[in-house]
C-alpha cells in the first residue's frame, strides 16, 4: 500500500473510533510501528490529527457550519453558478460536491433533462421535486453540520458511478494552482469524485484566490475549468494557464 492511502486509512480510523494506539493501528493496517509512527509525524505536520503519548486522535472539524457559511457572499455564488450552470448539456450526468456553492448551482439546474449525483443532502433538498432531474444519491454517515454523506461508504458509491462533469468546490487555490480544503474528511470524497468524472469544474469566488487549507486535493492539471467572479490572483492565473485550464470569469 502507497503511503497516501495507508495514511488515509489511519485519518479514518480515528474519526470512526477515536483515539487510538500505535500498536493498535499498526496491527490494523499490517505494517510496522516504526512505519505508523513516521505516518503520525507527516500527518501531524499538515494539521490532519494531533499526536499524544503512543497514538494520535483525529484533528478537529473546523469548517463553519453550512448555515453561516450558506449567508455569505451569496451574489458572487450565484454569479459563478450561473456561468457553470451554461457549461452542462441537456442528458448530462454531472457530479456535485458538497458545500453552499454547489448548493447555489443546483438551484440553476430547475427544468433541465439531466442526473445529479451528489452527498450533498441540500442539493438533494433543492432538486428531490423536479420531475426533469435524476438523483443519485451518494450513501454514508451523515455529517450534519455540514449537510453531506462522507466517510468510506460514500468512497465505495463513487467508485460506481460515472460523470460527464463534476461541480467541484474549494475553501482556496494556492498560487501555485493547488486546489485546497480545509476538512481533512472531505478530501478523499473530492479525490473520488474528481476520479469519477470526464471533466472538473471549480467554482471559486475571488475571495479563494490565493487560498489556504490544511489539505492538499489536487493540482491544477486536475482541474479543466474554473469559473469565478475573479480577477483572479496573478500568479494563481499564470500556474493555471500553464496547466492549460480554462479560466472563466463572470
Amino acid at each position: 500500500m502507497f503511503p497516501e492511502g495507508r495514511r488515509e486509512l489511519i485519518l479514518r480510523t480515528l474519526r470512526r473510533d477515536g483515539p487510538a494506539a500505535v500498536s493498535s493501528l499498526a496491527e490494523r493496517l499490517g505494517v510496522s510501528q516504526a512505519t505508523i509512527r513516521r505516518d503520525l509525524v507527516q500527518l501531524d505536520k499538515e494539521g490532519r490529527l494531533s499526536r499524544v503519548h503512543g497514538g494520535a486522535v483525529a484533528a478537529a472539524d473546523t469548517d463553519d457550519p453550512f448555515a453561516e457559511v450558506a449567508m455569505q457572499r451569496v451574489e458572487e455564488k450565484d454569479s459563478i453558478a450561473s456561468a457553470a450552470a451554461d457549461l452542462i448539456r441537456d442528458g448530462e450526468a454531472v457530479l456535485l460536491d458538497i458545500g453552499t456553492t454547489a448548493h447555489r448551482f443546483a438551484r440553476t439546474l430547475h427544468g433541465r433533462s439531466l442526473t445529479v449525483i451528489t452527498s450533498n443532502l441540500m442539493v438533494y433538498e433543492e432538486l428531490k421535486d423536479d420531475a426533469d432531474i435524476q438523483i443519485v444519491l451518494l450513501g454514508g454517515i451523515v455529517r450534519r453540520s455540514y449537510h453531506s454523506l462522507v466517510g468510506f461508504l460514500t468512497e465505495d458509491n463513487l467508485r460506481q458511478v460515472h460523470a460527464d462533469r463534476l461541480i467541484l468546490g474549494t475553501s482556496g487555490v494556492r498560487p501555485d494552482g493547488h486546489v485546497m480544503d480545509t476538512t481533512a474528511v472531505e478530501v478523499p470524497l473530492k479525490r473520488a469524485m474528481i476520479a469519477a468524472a470526464d471533466q472538473v469544474v471549480l467554482l471559486a469566488d475571488a475571495s479563494k484566490f490565493p487560498g489556504t487549507g490544511i489539505a492538499k486535493v489536487c493540482g491544477p492539471e486536475d482541474v479543466d475549468v474554473v469559473v469565478t467572479n475573479g480577477p483572479i490572483h496573478s500568479a494563481t492565473g499564470e500556474a493555471l494557464r500553464a496547466a492549460d485550464v480554462e479560466v472563466v470569469e463572470t
